[in-house]
């Protein structure tokens, strides 16, 4: 079985950017040894993507603050993540869940029998919403979350996150971080 590492959204607007928080800096590098421990080949990343435009679009009028603008440094993904995973691995996504990662990881799947792992933020936002698609599009792939590698806007709502995630069949690790 090939294990494949998703990391979700480690830009430098979710970690110490616009929408940065100190829960994103804190897991940076659980993240980043997460990473280490999986061939380069086996780690695919999404990034959120927004234009010039964001303001207009009905996220920007519902979360008012610009971020992860195309080609900005706050899009890029933190430096230590972006050394771990190739180019051609690296997802661009407008919305909180990737259609594209869930066609990809269904070609993969096709081919040989896959485990997912997901890592990274918003666990509130972009990784329950990439979770719960690739769950659906791909339910009887093993699919698990490390919530000691992804960081929520606030705890309560992390942690909500998490138990939904485990109500809809996906494997939630890492939890000895929720007792700290």
């Amino acid at each position: 079985m090939k294990n494949i590492l998703l990391v979700i959204d480690m830009q430098n607007d979710f970690i110490d950017g616009a929408l940065g928080t100190p829960e994103a800096e804190n897991i940076l590098p659980k993240v980043v040894e997460k990473m280490k421990t999986y061939p380069k080949e086996y780690i695919y990343a999404t990034r959120d993507t927004h234009f010039a435009n964001y303001m207009e679009t009905q996220e920007g009028k519902h979360l008012p603050i610009a971020h992860c603008i195309q080609g900005s440094e706050g899009w890029q993904l933190q430096k230590d993540v972006a050394a771990l995973v190739a180019e051609e691995h690296i997802i661009d996504k407008v919305t909180f869940g990737s259609v594209q990662l869930m066609e990809k990881m269904a070609e993969i799947a096709e081919k040989e029998e896959i485990a997912l792992e997901l890592i990274g933020v918003c666990t509130d936002i972009c990784v329950i919403s990439n979770a719960l698609c690739l769950k659906a599009k791909l339910p009887e792939v093993p699919i698990c979350v490390d919530a000691s590698c992804c960081a929520g806007i606030t705890w309560k709502s992390h942690y909500n996150a998490l138990e939904a995630m485990k109500l809809c069949q996906i494997t939630i690790t890492g939890e000895e971080a929720l007792e700290a």
